[in-house]
């Protein structure tokens, strides 16, 4: 059932309520935990789901998810971006293709590898794959892009592909990041290849035989298949 009221009011009720069960004690810690980028109400991920489940179960879902999810990604605290990744995934399989702009604002805007890489592995991903016609451009922007988050989705938005993947696009994303010194892109790299080796684990060790990673990057890449030759 969709929420009747507007995304504006449908936020705000959801804040109150979630900001009703803050939890300052833990909130400091969970705070540390991200190096103190963000601050946090102190709902740990099982009770904030919990949370909102019921709140869905009393208000419905939002008659705009996007919009929703937009309005409570500017809070301030970070469950609420939480909160707007459970709407949005909950939405993924109505989601137009236009939402790929959303995912790359929300990419972009109070990033870090918490939100990136559920937006990048299961929401870009799962668009793209219903819309496979949008991949060309938008891998090849993320690929090329000064920011390290929308790389390093280009490496990730494949991750649970399996036999569909495109092993083309993905060595490329690999190839053209494999110098970057960022630990979040060698990081990428190793658990991009490391899940793809499940489906093709020779692939994986060619392919790291012959391009030069970083040791983290290779590392990863070979833990559950071992050195290549």
């Amino acid at each position: 059932m969709s929420g009747a009221t507007n995304a504006g009011e449908y936020v705000a009720k959801l804040e109150a309520w979630l900001r009703a069960q803050a939890n300052p004690e833990a909130a400091g810690p969970m705070a540390a935990y991200m190096k103190g980028k963000f601050p946090f109400l102190g709902l740990r991920s099982p009770e904030r789901v919990e949370l909102t489940r019921r709140f869905l179960a009393g208000n419905g879902f939002p008659a705009d998810a996007e919009d929703a999810a937009a309005k409570l990604w500017e809070l301030p605290e970070r469950e609420f971006q939480y909160t707007a990744l459970f709407l949005l995934d909950k939405d993924r399989k109505r989601a137009p293709r236009t939402r790929i702009a959303l995912y790359e604002r929300l990419i972009l805007e109070k990033s870090w590898w918490d939100t990136a890489d559920l937006l990048a592995a299961k929401l870009a991903g799962s668009l793209l794959a219903r819309f496979p016609d949008l991949i060309p451009e938008r891998a090849e922007a993320w690929i090329a892009s000064d920011n390290l988050w929308l790389r390093r989705t280009a490496i990730l938005f494949q991750l649970g592909y399996k036999g569909k993947t495109d092993t083309e696009l993905l060595f490329e994303a690999i190839r053209r990041n494999a110098d970057d010194p960022d630990f979040f892109i060698r990081k990428a790299i190793g658990w991009a290849l490391r899940e793809y080796a499940k489906t093709d684990p020779r692939a994986v060790a060619a392919f790291a035989e012959s391009n030069r990673l970083s040791p983290l990057s290779a590392r990863e890449a070979l833990k559950r298949i071992g050195k290549p030759g």
